[in-house]
């Protein structure tokens, strides 16, 4: 049985979908135009990041594996921020992190 954290963090298939249409099934990394997959939390899972589309985007594996493991996460990472804050009014990263006072399973 998965806690309610590790839920919270998953990316659902309808999350997917919706981050999928977002982006154009292109990775949003500036200059990259590969095919990108829905799969990339802004804030990481191992920091409590929400699989919600507000914390996700789509991105090419060479620039998820970068952002994750390559030294890019503060370059990429300003870039995930300016688009997601392009594409979400009253965007905010504070949103983003599972807080296990305030989570409900949806």
């Amino acid at each position: 049985m998965k806690s309610k954290r590790s839920k919270a963090c998953d990316i659902s298939p309808k999350v997917r979908a919706v981050v999928a249409e977002r982006d154009g099934g292109i990775c949003i990394i500036k200059g990259c135009g590969q095919v990108g997959i829905p799969n990339a939390h802004y804030i990481p899972r191992g920091q409590g990041g929400l699989g919600i589309e507000q914390n996700v985007v789509s991105l090419c594996m060479d620039c998820h594996h970068l952002y994750d493991n390559g030294g890019m996460r503060e370059e990429y990472g300003k870039q995930i921020k300016e688009y997601l804050q392009g594409q979400y009014e009253n965007w905010d990263s504070i949103n983003l992190k599972f807080d296990k006072w305030e989570w409900v399973e949806k």
